[in-house]
């Protein structure tokens, strides 16, 4: 069992790094091409090979959903999430713009009572006080150099939260498979129309043209790199279990650190980190008593 568990967690920890392995990879290209693009490209690729996975596991049928309109909103959510991450790590270090992204459960058991009507806990609302104070430290020198631009991170946050609610309101509608088909198939036509509209808008930053192949070549990585991640992460929870491998995602933002400071000469001050570490220590606190109140 131990053997087990301890399989579960490498498998977790290995596929929440490759997650941010991505991440800086994405980061590279900033200035080659219009992140609008980038994440378009990203997905395309990702749905096109998940796609053809599922058509030859499941064959046809596996591509009808039970509810097309949820499994759309599935896609716009994500495809929101990644259009405000891309840009955020286009200009800001990778590790701060992570820190950030580490709300999304907080904001995901706040939105749970409002839209399913599920109870929120008291813990829920201490730990989301204490993470939004780690998000002020966080915040501290991004909003007076880059302005509102260091929000898109909360963006980002709140997107996915409400696709997570949207996983729930799915569960159990069609395979694993399926549902990752269906989210990135979303994703990537509303990032393909973002993108077009984003072209002919004239903003020079938004312009897609044609990009050099490295470009092509590193998009089509991040889109390999993450599906395997998200396996991984599948692989570990079937032998771990959720609660057991929750914690290890933060392993995601000490790889962000690392990789920011090494390819990109990042080096997050004491007051950045430390309001990581409060976000971090608020997810920890509302996983436990999830665990409690299951015991």
């Amino acid at each position: 069992m131990l053997k087990t568990e301890q399989g579960g967690l490498i498998l977790a920890l290995a596929g929440f790094a490759l997650l941010s392995s991505g991440d800086a990879v994405i980061k590279t290209m900033a200035g080659q091409w219009s992140p609008l693009a980038v994440a378009a490209l990203r997905f395309t690729i990702g749905a096109g090979g998940l796609s053809i996975i599922l058509l030859l596991k499941e064959g046809r049928s596996a591509f009808l959903p039970q509810r097309p309109w949820l499994q759309a909103g599935r896609g716009v959510c994500l495809a929101v999430a990644t259009m405000c991450f891309f840009a955020a790590i286009f200009v800001m270090p990778l590790a701060e713009a992570t820190a950030l992204i580490f709300l999304a459960p907080i904001i995901t058991a706040l939105l749970s009572g409002p839209l399913l009507k599920e109870k929120v806990r008291p813990a829920t609302w201490i730990a989301s006080l204490i993470a939004f104070a780690g998000v002020a430290l966080v915040l501290r020198p991004n909003l007076s150099e880059l302005g509102l631009v260091a929000l898109l991170p909360l963006g980002s946050a709140f997107a996915f939260s409400l696709m997570m609610l949207a996983n729930r309101a799915v569960a159990g509608q069609g395979s694993s498979l399926s549902m990752q088909v269906f989210v990135a198939a979303g994703a990537a036509s509303v990032l393909l129309l973002c993108a077009v509209i984003g072209d002919v808008s004239g903003g020079e930053r938004l312009a897609v043209g044609w990009p050099d192949w490295t470009v092509i070549a590193r998009c089509a990585v991040v889109a390999v790199t993450a599906s395997t991640a998200h396996w991984l992460v599948y692989l570990g929870t079937t032998r771990a279990g959720a609660a057991t491998i929750a914690p290890m995602t933060y392993v995601q933002l000490l790889v962000a650190v690392t990789l920011g400071w090494l390819i990109f000469g990042d080096t997050p001050d004491a007051m950045t980190l430390a309001g990581a570490a409060v976000i971090i220590g608020a997810g920890l606190y509302l996983w436990n008593a999830g665990r409690e109140k299951v015991a």
